[in-house]
């Protein structure tokens, strides 16, 4: 599975190649005020995909932030819940038999 994710990262990187190497031509961006910028085409594209990928990005990130707390506390809750506290025993007077260790008495016949 390791190699397909390689592959597949590999192919991707030689068609960002490939599509620079092909547009690589110089664009006139207007900016405001009269202003212009003179860049190349995969530049510019490489930064509006970073421009739309950064915010969503971020928010998905912030999410499962999010939720895993929210998990993590409902786990702990659950794990409190499912584990009683321990229970406190009286202690043991002196002389006193513990009840699980006193005679049980047997009917006669019954071996």
């Amino acid at each position: 599975m390791q190699f397909l994710k390689t592959l597949f990262w590999v192919l991707i990187a030689v068609a960002a190649m490939l599509f620079a190497f092909n547009n690589w031509s110089t664009v006139t961006v207007n900016l405001w005020g009269g202003l212009q910028l003179d860049t190349r085409l995969p530049l510019l594209l490489f930064a509006a995909f970073l421009a739309g990928l950064l915010p969503a990005m971020l928010l998905h990130r912030a999410t499962r932030w999010s939720l895993n707390r929210k998990i993590n506390t409902m786990e702990r809750a659950l794990a409190d819940v499912a584990s009683p506290a321990p229970v406190s025993e009286k202690p043991v007077p002196a002389g006193a038999i513990p009840p699980g260790a006193a005679p049980i008495a047997v009917p006669p016949g019954v071996v």
